[in-house]
């Protein structure tokens, strides 16, 4: 099949995890697309062009625990950043803050500036540092050409050498990067206020954070190119039908492998939820072999598995890293990802088939589950896996109100879901076997050189704790602890938390 195809219904998941309306990829992807034609640009770098705009938000998701640390809602935070232009201090104040702090309460409206003000231009580079690692290390996962992963990483520089991570400006910045940048900026404002508000902020923008001649270009034929974008019935389509050739093509394996890339996304929202996706993949795959089902449906439950919490991303990590009750309003927020996680995988034909079990994930037989309140009767049997498998992982799972339960613990609960008659008995038993026959693997080596110790370090960076915690578990000193941590960014080639994170669970070094 077309890699196109997955990676458009995918692509909202970036845009919800960037707190972006769905589809805003989508008409990104078409805009700086018809504008790199328009440029007459080859064949290799219209594409480069064509996924970098269709992913550029894709990274923001690891930053979600960051962010939601300083301004309590990264989602809306997000948001505001989209819209505002960070090379203007006056778009700082009439843009940014007043976005920021909309619909909150005086004392909120306050917090919220301080915490802008003084985070500054440190937190806005960490931010596109690991966004821009997060996006480069997704594209290589997913087999798209280095041009592509180099876009990715430079999509957050700045043409006056401003931005991140790499500090360039001008030329240096890649052109697909520079092209992708402002199709991002010209879609969102054209969807907020039109073509002109389009070319107006594009305008603003230029010799700042954009090219100047592509401002300049795009200033000239933006009315054409908007109009042909907003006259299309199916934005899906239209960029289906704009992507370049050769078109990149992908089996059923490759299709696996882009489906635990964006599992393992969907885990980095939240620090307690690294390797969820897999790990329920994995159980549920050999549940569902023991069960005998049917190589069609084993094959769709470990796609469904690998992408089950995907509408994660739509609810924001202050809500997911709570560690008191949830209120009601919370509470219907966390309900509504399996609709979202369903919503996703409709929008591909390739993934569709999966996306109504992976949406029925926390379904219960006796109908208290969710999103749907779905009976028995509605649940088939892979259907029952997914959710017996997703309650067991998460159980072994720290979380922010308890810590992770020991695998006999974990167990016991789920004995007593069924005996409660929400989780099927033979779903449970088949998981629970699964699970008590997993050996513990040996390995005498480790990805990127890394040794023993530095593959304890990565897990809790992974977790999100400091040195000083490191070097309080681990019984070493704070110096010790930075050594190894400066050691594994330099091996593995990253520079941030999420980054490493990502390669933790790509290689499965989480609780080793």
């Amino acid at each position: 099949m077309r890699l196109a195809d997955p990676l458009v219904g995918l692509s909202t998941m970036a845009d919800l995890g960037f707190g972006l309306p769905p589809g805003e990829a989508l008409r990104s992807c078409a805009l700086a697309t018809a504008l790199a034609r328009r440029l007459d640009l080859p064949d290799n770098e219209v594409c480069a062009v064509y996924y970098a705009a269709l992913l550029q938000h894709v990274g923001c998701i690891g930053y979600a625990h960051e962010t939601a640390l300083v301004f309590g809602d990264e989602l809306a935070m997000n948001a505001a950043a989209a819209r505002t232009n960070f090379a203007s201090r006056r778009d700082l104040f009439a843009t940014f803050l007043p976005e920021l702090t909309r619909g909150h309460r005086p004392a909120a409206r306050v917090r919220l500036t301080v915490a802008a003000m003084t985070s500054g231009a440190r937190f806005g580079d960490r931010f596109s540092t690991a966004t821009c690692e997060v996006g480069r290390a997704t594209a290589r996962r997913l087999g798209l050409p280095e041009p592509v992963q180099r876009a990715l990483y430079h999509i957050y520089e700045w043409w006056n050498g401003d931005g991140a991570p790499a500090k360039i400006a001008g030329d240096e910045i890649p052109l697909p990067a520079r092209l992708a940048r402002l199709a991002g900026i010209a879609a969102l404002f054209d969807s907020i206020g039109g073509t002109e508000l389009a070319v107006t902020a594009v305008a603003t923008r230029a010799g700042g954070m954009l090219d100047p001649a592509l401002a300049d270009r795009f200033g000239r034929e933006a009315a054409a190119m908007l109009g042909e974008l907003n006259a299309a019935s199916d934005t899906r389509d239209l960029v289906l039908g704009a992507e370049p050739t050769p078109q990149l093509m992908i089996d059923d394996r490759q299709l696996a492998s882009a489906a635990a890339a964006f599992g393992d996304l969907a885990d980095l929202k939240s620090r307690f939820t690294h390797g969820h996706s897999a790990g329920v993949a994995a159980l549920a795959g050999d549940a569902g072999r023991r069960l005998g089902l049917a190589a069609g449906d084993l094959r769709r439950l470990q796609l469904a598995a690998l992408l089950h919490d995907l509408g994660r991303v739509a609810v924001s990590d202050a809500v997911w890293e709570r560690p008191g009750p949830l209120g009601s309003a919370e509470w219907e927020q966390v309900r509504l990802h399996p609709y979202y996680s369903e919503r996703i995988l409709t929008g591909s034909p390739a993934l569709a088939p999966v996306a109504r079990w992976a949406g029925m994930h926390h379904e219960r037989l006796d109908g208290t589950g969710y999103h749907r309140g779905c009976s028995a009767a509605e649940l088939p049997m892979p259907v029952r896996v997914l959710a017996a498998a997703d309650a067991f992982q998460a159980m072994t799972q720290p979380r922010p109100h308890r810590p992770a339960r020991s695998p006999d613990q974990a167990a016991t609960r789920l004995r007593a879901l069924v005996r409660d008659r929400a989780c099927d008995p033979e779903a449970a038993e088949a998981v629970l076997a699964t699970a008590g026959q997993s050996p513990a693997r040996v390995r005498r080596s480790w990805p990127g050189g890394l040794s023993d110790r530095e593959v304890e370090v990565l897990a809790l960076v992974a977790s999100g704790c400091p040195n000083q915690e490191i070097a309080r578990r681990l019984v070493i000193s704070r110096r010790t602890a930075e050594h190894h941590v400066q050691h594994i960014y330099t091996k593995i080639g990253v520079s941030s938390r999420a980054a490493a994170a990502l390669f933790a669970m790509e290689h499965d070094l989480l609780g080793r």
